[in-house]
């Protein structure tokens, strides 16, 4: 430890070198890795808001929400410790007489008495058939107010904001709570389809889906997890930065392992000198080894101050999120396979000989 702090403090410039570029690798990852969970969440958000265990769909819908329409009578004939009915759909929301205020939304028609109800963050929840909930970041990118008169596409009826609700977003858009006789109002639903529902939400006794029972055959249980995999690009987006970030880290540890391998041999006649006074090959490697440790936990470091500093300027409409625990997952991985990269260096050294060195 002596003599890797000792030498680093000797050549601040080269090491000072290695060290910006795994501050700059870790900081690329770090906001990568922001972006992949911020985008992951805003597609999965309300979904994780519901504490469910099971969604219940047609069978032929393929696990798509949109697709699955069924009577919504069918939740008498569904076991389960809670269950909830819900109507989804997409639309666009504007506030009266302004157009700038305006955006894409997911609608959620929902019994306000079971579990859907989503958790007031300001004002409070919708009483009727004219009143809505909207996700605070309609407030914070497009100045939504609670109290604003709002229309929805093919429906000239304003209906008032009186609540919020925060951190609700479905398929990358923010969604839009109200009673399920609204959203039959806003969609300008047929008689005879009203009612139907999209889906059957459930909890089930101790978590388990053995307890869920369901009558009508066309019907199937689809667990939470399975449900959020298949939403429209999900899994394909997880997948993409996941395999950008893998590489990153990987190519971090190539590009520390060449820089510490080309100091070593620099540094070759030294370390025949103190190969020749004795000084044992496991030291020197040891020495090695702390080194680029050192300069790995500081570059890390350095890189996750920096992205979160740069998470506090990022605009609102910039989906990014920090995990914590994530983040410090991936920098003790990079610093790992940093200190990995170094072995090839290790070997360089006990391949020295003294006399060749020195001569």
């Amino acid at each position: 430890m002596f003599l890797a702090w000792k030498e680093i403090k000797h050549a601040k410039g080269r090491y000072a070198l290695i060290t910006g570029v795994i501050f700059l690798i870790a900081f690329l990852v770090f906001f990568l890795s922001g972006l992949a969970y911020g985008l992951a969440q805003e597609g999965r958000m309300a979904v994780d808001n519901w504490k469910a265990n099971a969604v219940i769909l047609t069978k032929d819908a393929n696990d798509n929400l949109s697709a699955s329409q069924f009577d919504k009578e069918d939740i008498n004939g569904v076991t389960a410790k809670e269950k909830a009915t819900l109507l989804q759909g997409a639309s666009v929301i504007q506030v009266k007489n302004d157009s700038d205020k305006k955006d894409n939304i997911m609608m959620f028609g929902i019994n306000k008495d079971q579990f859907l109800a989503p958790k007031i963050s300001k004002g409070e929840m919708f009483q009727n058939n004219k009143e809505v909930v909207i996700d605070e970041s309609l407030a914070k990118q497009k100045g939504f107010a609670i109290g604003d008169k709002v229309l929805f596409t093919g429906y000239d009826t304003p209906m008032k904001v009186v609540g919020m609700t925060k951190g609700n977003m479905f398929n990358m858009a923010p969604t839009v709570y109200m009673s399920e006789k609204a959203f039959q109002n806003v969609r300008q639903t047929p008689v005879p389809m009203q009612k139907n529902v999209n889906a059957i939400i459930v909890r089930a006794k101790d978590g388990n889906l053995d307890n869920v029972k369901v009558k009508n055959k066309k019907l199937e249980v689809i667990p939470t997890k399975e449900f959020i995999d298949h939403l429209p690009g999900y899994k394909a987006q997880v997948m993409t930065f996941s395999f950008m970030i893998g590489f990153l880290i990987l190519i971090a540890a190539i590009v520390v392992g060449i820089f510490i391998y080309v100091l070593t041999m620099q540094k070759k006649q030294i370390f025949g000198v103190m190969k020749v006074q004795g000084i044992p090959t496991s030291f020197i490697a040891k020495s090695v080894v702390m080194q680029t440790f050192i300069l790995g936990v500081i570059g890390v470091v350095i890189g996750f101050v920096a992205t979160i500093g740069v998470s506090l300027l990022l605009p609102a409409a910039v989906p990014f999120q920090l995990n914590v625990p994530l983040m410090i997952v991936i920098a003790i991985l990079m610093i790992i396979i940093a200190v990995l990269g170094s072995i090839f260096s290790v070997r360089s050294i006990a391949k020295i000989d003294p006399l060749q060195a020195l001569n």
